[in-house]
């Protein structure tokens, strides 16, 4: 099993006396019993896409954030200041299994920010990440089977909720479809939509849970 810490990038970013920008950054940081090298190789590789994050937020969005402040400044529009922030959450922890999500919010002065999500499962024996497909291998091809099981609960949602989707969802669905989209929890896979992809702004990241059993099995590390 894993044991995870918390690491953090943050900084508040002034012009002219005021704060335009903010940024916060959490990433995990593992050890684990599975194998230490495994285990670091996974923490090189949270630690350079926070830092890559961390390079964009100093370099694009803070510029934008200026050029911002000084046209409300000249033109004396109120100023919302832009924001970052990232966060993780794991939802699968056990033996040398590991699955987590990260929900990277950014807000750039509208009306309302925009949240974007990846995750990743990972196998702490051999450091590598475990795809969608492991997790099907007598269900070919698994990925009508899976449009078919959301399909199947988005209908069970509207009976209650009928404008939470989009009219086309059946085809958004299949067309936004990402293979990497998805992560695990003791109770099964979720497979996840960006916003917009085929619900409004008001649904959030759409979940629908696979649960585990016979033809979907539990996953196991390649060193047990």
């Amino acid at each position: 099993m894993q044991i995870i810490s918390k690491k953090t990038l943050t900084d508040i970013m002034r012009y002219n006396g005021i704060t335009v920008f903010t940024y916060t950054i959490h990433y995990p940081q593992f050890t684990s019993s599975c194998s230490s090298t495994a285990a670091q190789s996974i923490n090189n590789y949270y630690e350079f896409r926070s830092r890559q994050s961390e390079i964009y937020c100093r370099t694009v969005l803070y510029p934008q954030a200026v050029d911002q402040a000084r046209f409300v400044q000249k033109n004396q529009f109120p100023f919302n200041s832009y924001q970052f922030l990232s966060v993780f959450q794991t939802t699968y922890n056990k033996g040398c299994i590991a699955s987590l999500y990260t929900d990277q919010y950014m807000y750039l002065g509208g009306a309302h920010g925009n949240t974007t999500r990846d995750s990743q499962t990972w196998d702490f024996c051999t450091g590598k990440q475990l795809i969608l497909e492991d997790f099907f291998p007598k269900t070919p091809p698994f990925t009508e089977y899976i449009f078919k099981g959301i399909q199947q609960q988005i209908e069970e949602q509207m009976k209650t909720a009928p404008s939470q989707y989009f009219d086309d969802y059946a085809t958004l669905l299949r067309g936004n479809f990402n293979i990497n989209g998805f992560f695990i929890k003791p109770s099964g896979i979720v497979i996840y939509y960006q916003q917009y992809d085929i619900a409004p702004y008001v649904r959030g990241i759409p979940e629908f849970l696979f649960p585990f059993n016979t033809a979907i099995p539990m996953p196991g590390a390649s060193c047990q």
